[in-house]
């Protein structure tokens, strides 16, 4: 069995797939919901719903996991992070405040942390349990 790293073209198409499929999924879970809604004291919520946003990261579990238990851990995080970063400028690049940019560098903060964490534990299950450095 391989014990390196991949080969740079393997990890660059593990990159590419990932942050394809972020995007698809970024669509599918919340891509179609546009709307805020009013609630009768005048106060808005959303676009999204809680459960919009859960399946959204359940789903994503799935191949990060993947991924980087086959050892693309660079197209686990570094894809699924620039989908979902590209995602959410597209999706609300149209907000006149200006305010926008700030949820994109959170979901950008946010899915980077979320994908090493999952990755990590993906390669030390892929190791028998060890943790890195031991």
């Amino acid at each position: 069995m391989n014990q390196g790293p991949r080969k740079p073209v393997s990890q660059l198409v593990s990159i590419l797939l990932l942050a394809g499929v972020s995007l698809v999924v970024w669509a599918a879970w919340l891509g179609w919901d546009q709307h805020r809604d009013v609630q009768p004291d005048g106060s808005t919520t959303g676009p999204y719903e809680a459960w919009q946003v859960i399946g959204l990261a359940l789903i994503l579990l799935a191949p990060v996991y993947w991924a980087a238990s086959r050892r693309y851990t660079p197209g686990a995080v570094l894809g699924t992070t620039a989908g979902l970063t590209v995602a959410a400028y597209y999706d609300w690049s149209d907000d006149s405040s200006g305010l926008y940019m700030v949820g994109v560098v959170l979901v950008m903060l946010g899915s980077l942390v979320v994908t090493t964490a999952v990755s990590a534990i993906a390669s030390a299950r892929n190791r028998g349990g060890q943790l890195p450095g031991h």
